[in-house]
């Protein structure tokens, strides 16, 4: 399930922010925490089973896009589609108001849930 981040899961957002690669380092990661608890447009989401296993970024901009710019998952738990369901989640959330979109640290990402998608309805039809 798709949660909205709050200050009392800092340091669980931190940990899974730290597996992107442009976020190893440790100033630059609390920036980047510190962006998400004070600039309106910045929204992290997390992913919760029983626990917490991954957490997606979301920077809204011109009204019109909402890009993500963040998708981690706990290593331990990749590979079982938590990823793809955050996407999911998030399109869910903005479907009405903004089109979802990747940036360039996502892209790839992004594009893969798409083609997993498109391959799913495919088998389907």
């Amino acid at each position: 399930m798709l949660i909205r981040y709050k200050k009392t899961f800092e340091k669980i957002a931190m940990g899974l922010l730290s597996f992107m690669p442009e976020e190893k380092d440790v100033k630059k990661l609390q920036q980047t925490i510190k962006e998400y608890e004070t600039n309106e447009d910045w929204q992290l989401f997390l992913w919760k089973d029983e626990d917490i296993l991954g957490a997606v970024g979301v920077r809204l901009e011109d009204e019109e896009r909402a890009v993500i710019q963040h998708v981690t998952v706990n290593p331990s738990h990749r590979n079982m589609g938590i990823g793809k369901k955050m996407v999911q989640g998030v399109r869910g959330f903005y479907r009405d108001q903004y089109h979802v979109c990747a940036d360039e640290a996502t892209s790839a990402f992004l594009e893969k849930c798409c083609a997993a998608n498109s391959d799913a309805t495919s088998a389907e039809a």
